[in-house]
């Protein structure tokens, strides 16, 4: 199983800010520590190409990133000071989830240690999201004739926003996504299928509500390749997610959808997004989760 990485670019942060910016590469740390990987098996991905990002953004707005002339109300909305790494990290992140789409497609199964950036739209990024990696990857797999139609399963505790105004109206790409009814992004967009929970959610509620929307959007996309967002923030330690998962909850939820999509035969990418536990140690635990039971998949039919 290829897994692919950004992680050695380090972002400048203001001072109290709230984004875990080292989780990736304690994350691989950890994987190499449990002897999930090697560390010469991960991969460091290369940055998205500007024909790339265009596939999914608008060329003015990519403009105004790369050279540094976002406003700042724009930089703002985003929420990461303007820098050359930022830059750097947002293009090897689209990079790595366009790599790990190209590897799902090949082998069955990949991941990006990073990505998930969907609240990035064409013209605009917001929420701690530049470039919408899952939206350019999904466009790079069309380009490429690599695949006809993606389903994207977004299982981030925020709305798909960018995602799913994206893809509005585009029959080749369906967007699933669960999360907190009344969490950030305040104004949702729809989705191909949206499942909204109410605030303090826990593992019963969520999983009931999960398992028959990840079979719909399955049997509905008729896709050849599935985008896995195996967000962190559902968990109920999750200073921004508003729900009450337990770790066993989320391995649950990790569970599922991988099965779901080894019984329909689908290739499937695994990108992480969000995660902003008060501990550190907990996002770890749970990005964990989701690639020992992705590498353990690789063995087996079903996980167990």
């Amino acid at each position: 199983m290829r897994i692919f990485y950004s992680d050695p670019i380090a972002l400048p942060l203001p001072e109290g800010h709230r984004f875990p910016a080292d989780k990736y590469t304690l994350l691989r740390q950890n994987m190499i520590q449990a002897g999930l990987t090697l560390s010469n098996e991960l991969i460091l991905s290369k940055p998205a190409s500007v024909d790339q990002l265009l596939l999914a953004h608008h060329p003015d707005y990519i403009e105004k990133v790369l050279n540094g002339k976002l406003t700042e109300k724009e930089t703002r909305r985003i929420g990461f000071p303007w820098s050359l790494q930022l830059v750097e990290r947002s293009r090897r992140s689209v990079g790595g989830t366009i790599a790990a789409c190209r590897a799902a497609l090949e082998d069955g199964l990949s991941a990006n240690l990073g990505g998930g950036t969907h609240h990035a739209y064409p013209d605009h990024g917001e929420g701690y999201c530049v470039f919408n990696d899952v939206a350019i990857a999904a466009r790079a797999m069309q380009a490429e004739s690599s695949a006809r139609r993606i389903v994207i399963l977004d299982c981030d505790v925020h709305q798909g926003n960018g995602t799913a105004a994206i893809f509005a109206g585009d029959s080749t790409v369906f967007t699933f996504s669960i999360h907190g009814e009344k969490n950030f992004p305040f104004h949702k967009e729809q989705s191909d299928i949206d499942i909204a929970l109410p605030d303090g959610s826990g593992d019963e509620i969520y999983l009931e509500a999960l398992h028959p929307g990840i079979q719909s959007a399955i049997d509905l996309a008729y896709a050849d390749l599935a985008v896995y967002i195996a967000g962190a923030d559902p968990f109920a330690g999750d200073r921004l997610g508003r729900l009450a998962l337990t770790k066993a909850g989320l391995d649950e939820r990790d569970r599922q959808v991988l099965n779901a999509c080894q019984r329909a035969g689908l290739p499937v990418a695994i990108v992480l997004g969000g995660g902003y536990a008060r501990k550190i140690e907990d996002i770890i635990d749970i990005h964990l989760q989701t690639i020992r039971l992705a590498v353990e998949s690789t063995h087996h039919d079903h996980i167990q």
